[in-house]
């Protein structure tokens, strides 16, 4: 049974006792750092020599440090750098500087759940993850509310991590909106599998065949474009508010039929198939290797995978057809959310 937390059920006196070391400054390192602040915790910004994020740090009123010297200060060491830097930063300037009774945190498990990063024994590691680029997790709390948050332990060497994540989740706003207690092992496999299967794998090929049929069939790009995938927030705004239930709700009926009918004819039973040879390469940390091995080797495939994607027709069509409109998008979250780690 899913098991939730709020306000109540974290001490925020607890996290307020402790130093915390925020390492990387980006869109979920500075959410993180000024609602911790905001919530009355002692905060530094631990960053590599000559980062461009020093400024940054300095200008909201942070002291930034090495993640040496902010590793050794620090009781709470929440490194929100991306994942493939996470190992390096770890062995060169965190590792010997936990000491026991320390905590090393982590937003996503990656590193943790496939080893990695292995912490010594006598430090807890846990994870606090808000469900939101690190832009709305800011706005949510200075709004006076909060985004859920999902928390994991890994390793328990005091005996009380589970009340430092959440007291962790509370500084930061998770508490005001849930928090849902979780695994390291499922919060990764998880994540993993939505981003690659449904969220942007598969909504951005499904939105490219979508695009190329029409296109193929002699219709406008500029049509097919506002069809396939300038309507597609549209829907997704109404299943984030109400479920699948209320996007076919408010839907027109001919559209609600079509998506009887004609979406299991799209999404057949071998893309489910698909999905679970996806999850399985996750779960067998097959997928974990090609990556970092991958980035290891300078990212040769990643940036061929990514400059392929960027001569896509639709990607023309699209600049185009937003340059013409009075219409803009502006909507921060979505422009600068992109580094949510």
């Amino acid at each position: 049974m899913t098991e939730m937390f709020y306000d109540d059920d974290a001490d925020l006196s607890i996290i307020q006792g402790r130093k915390v070391a925020i390492v990387g400054y980006g869109s979920q390192g500075h959410a993180h750092a000024l609602n911790l602040r905001d919530s009355g915790v002692e905060v530094v910004i631990a960053l590599k020599e000559g980062s461009k994020s020093i400024a940054k740090a300095e200008e909201a009123g942070f002291k930034a440090l090495t993640v040496a010297d902010a590793a050794e200060w620090a009781d709470v060491i929440m490194i929100l750098a991306p994942d493939q830097y996470q190992r390096s930063i770890y062995n060169d300037s965190i590792k010997d500087k936990l000491t026991p009774g320390k905590a090393l945190a982590f937003a996503h498990g990656f590193n943790i759940r496939f080893g990695y990063i292995e912490a010594p024994e006598g430090v807890d590691v846990i994870l606090i993850a808000p469900k939101a680029p690190g832009h709305t997790v800011r706005r949510e709390f200075e709004a006076g509310r909060g985004i859920p948050d999902i928390i994991a332990v890994e390793q328990d060497a005091t005996g009380a991590a589970w009340d430092l994540a959440k007291s962790y989740a509370k500084a930061i706003g998770g508490t005001r909106a849930g928090v849902i207690k979780t695994t390291f092992t499922e919060e990764t496999e998880t994540d993993l599998f939505g981003e690659q299967s449904v969220l942007c794998g598969g909504v951005s090929q499904l939105v490219q065949y979508g695009f190329e049929t029409l296109t193929e069939a002699g219709y406008q790009p500029q049509i097919a474009y506002f069809e396939v995938l300038h309507e597609l927030k549209l829907i997704v705004d109404l299943m984030w508010e109400g479920g699948i239930a209320k996007q076919r709700w408010s839907v027109s009926d001919t559209a609600e039929y079509g998506d009887y009918v004609s979406g299991p004819r799209v999404i057949t039973p071998a893309v489910k198939e698909n999905m679970q040879a996806v999850l399985a390469d996750i779960q067998s940390g097959a997928f974990a290797k090609r990556f970092i091995d991958d980035q290891d080797n300078g990212g040769a495939e990643f940036k061929a995978l990514r400059a392929k994607a960027e001569q896509h027709p639709i990607e023309a069509v699209g600049r185009e057809l937003r340059s013409l409109f009075a219409w803009q998008q502006t909507d921060v979250d979505y422009v600068e959310g992109s580094a949510a780690r």
